[in-house]
């Protein structure tokens, strides 16, 4: 299984790696920004995003946005620090799969993993 993770802060990258290395996922590609997450995707053959809401060049949003317009159904897991009502709807509109808010505890996204993991 790969999956893509992007976030413009590297430390969340680190931890959210580190996260998925626990449930037995190594193949991972990294993407700092919205536009990074997008080239990547085109790019590779992946089976699972986490994105951050914001970050430079493109949003988490348009990240999911763009991904969907092409047809893909990958699972997309939304993990972010906006967790207002209207912002949650408008990701589910937009066709994430789950949503996580930041902070979260390791094993919150353990479990949010769980639900697409197939290692």
């Amino acid at each position: 299984m790969k999956v893509l993770v992007a976030d413009d802060s590297g430390i969340m990258r680190k931890i959210i790696i580190r996260s998925l290395n626990s449930v037995g996922v190594s193949d991972i590609v990294e993407a700092a920004d919205g536009q990074e997450a997008i080239d990547a995707y085109k790019s590779n053959d992946i089976d699972l995003i986490l994105t951050d809401w914001n970050m430079p060049n493109k949003t988490g949003l348009d990240v999911v946005t763009e991904i969907r317009a092409q047809g893909s159904t990958v699972p997309i897991i939304m993990v972010t620090t906006e967790a207002q009502k209207g912002q949650v709807i408008a990701a589910i509109q937009a066709g994430v799969s789950d949503y996580l808010t930041k902070p979260f505890e390791a094993d919150d996204l353990r479990a949010k993993l769980d639900k697409f993991v197939t290692a």
